[in-house]
């Protein structure tokens, strides 16, 4: 049930899920990616089979109330985070643990068999564990990322899907957590008139979890296929998540003379580029990936597909309106009622074909996209998770857009361009 990265099994993506097994393919192919060994999604099917949680876990879309889906659901959930591991899975689980674990920090991953695929990548969705140091909060790290397919987010995701929690498992992939100098995302494709000769990297000071979670405007780096750098548009990456030894990885100001210089040069931003095109033919389609760059050069830690869709001519009505510009998703074009949010509390306000327009668009408002018509947020990027996840849908997202909340009347009808990465507005 433990595989190595290195070994060929752990590209089958039935045992150890798209995430773990396209990593594997990318290390097998001589690109470079953090060691690491993989936990077979049948240790999971192992462990709810012995708790006895096999009809919780079919009750849970089968149940004639959303109430009584909760209540299986949370049985799941705290049956795979409070029982103890069987044995015949911890023992040879703690046996590699305790021969990968050199006294660098580790990270524990979620890779369900249903993410990372084209139209479903779950992006966001599930859980991923930095700066791991201690047995104990290993075997935790472990459980929580079984659990993590019966939570509330993961559930509306699949079943918006028609994903029945019950019909799938989750493998877990360990590796050593990267000491990142900057890290970020890229896409191989951008939509538009020239889109098939376009490449998109992101790049942030620290982890890249702050450009995931939308809390960051990265810096942006265009890129023609064939290996010229074309712009570099500097983010606002006034903070980042950095890892400090024993201890996890923390939040730090970033100096306002730091955050104004790009984090690659522009010789680094050329090779990363090359790596993504590679990534892209070894997949056979357009992807997205992520990365972090450390003393000893980059490392890809993710690829997944990335969808394509061709642009959308604007109206005319709308040329010549007040208009804001940030970082496109990447797909899609739509108009709707804003509706500005400026805190969590206030998402009951936001009603079916409303464009939300807020300050950090997160994954965990991946709900919202089911009904909304499009988004705008002053924080973000184009490869952060929410981004991903409103490109599976279709759905028009323009992140990094400046004082938004304060310069979007709330109301007005606005115009989302999620190619070009413009918001208009009838004034």
């Amino acid at each position: 049930m433990i595989t190595s990265l290195t070994v060929p099994e752990a590209a089958d993506a039935s045992r150890f899920g798209p995430k773990a097994a396209n990593l594997a393919r990318l290390g097998h192919s001589g690109l470079s990616i953090p060691d690491g060994f993989c936990l077979d999604a049948e240790a999971y099917r192992m462990q709810v089979r012995a708790l006895g949680l096999e009809a919780e876990a079919r009750s849970v879309f089968s149940a004639t109330s959303s109430a009584e889906a909760r209540r299986h659901a949370l049985s799941m959930k705290l049956g795979l985070l409070d029982q103890p591991i069987v044995p015949v899975v911890l023992d040879p689980l703690l046996t590699a643990w305790r021969q990968a674990n050199t006294g660098t920090p580790t990270v524990v991953r979620s890779s369900a068999l249903v993410e990372d695929q084209l139209g479903a990548n779950f992006a966001g969705q599930f859980e991923s564990f930095l700066g791991v140091e201690s047995e104990a909060d290993f075997i935790t790290g472990v459980r929580s990322c079984w659990g993590a397919l019966w939570t509330t987010r993961a559930l509306r995701y699949m079943a918006s899907h028609a994903i029945d929690p019950a019909d799938t498992a989750m493998a877990v992939l360990v590796q050593p957590l990267v000491s990142a100098l900057c890290a970020g995302g890229g896409l191989s494709r951008v939509a538009g008139v020239d889109s098939a000769d376009r490449m998109i990297l992101s790049a942030t000071w620290g982890l890249g979890s702050s450009i995931a979670q939308g809390e960051v405007t990265p810096d942006r780096y265009e890129l023609t296929r064939d290996g010229n750098l074309t712009n570099i548009t500097t983010g606002r990456k006034d903070h980042q998540v950095g890892c400090i030894h024993r201890q996890e990885p923390v939040t730090q100001a970033v100096p306002s003379a730091l955050a104004a210089q790009p984090c690659l040069s522009e010789a680094q931003a050329v090779e990363l580029g090359q790596m993504l095109l590679r990534v892209e033919h070894l997949m056979g389609m357009p992807v997205e990936i992520e990365w972090a760059l450390d003393s000893s050069g980059f490392q890809l830690l993710q690829a997944r597909p990335l969808r394509m869709e061709p642009a959308a001519a604007p109206d005319a009505m709308w040329q010549g309106r007040p208009r804001l510009s940030g970082h496109p998703a990447g797909v899609g074009w739509s108009t709707g009622r804003a509706c500005v949010i400026h805190c969590e509390c206030e998402l009951a306000r936001v009603a079916p074909g409303d464009i939300l327009v807020t300050k950090v668009a997160g994954p965990a408002l991946s709900h919202l996209l089911t009904y909304v018509a499009g988004v705008v947020a002053e924080r973000g990027g184009s490869t952060s998770h929410l981004a991903s996840l409103a490109r599976e849908r279709g759905i028009p997202m323009v992140l990094g857009v400046f004082d938004a909340t304060q310069r979007i009347p709330d109301r007005a009808t606005v115009a989302v361009d999620g190619v070009a990465g413009v918001v208009r507005w009838l004034a």
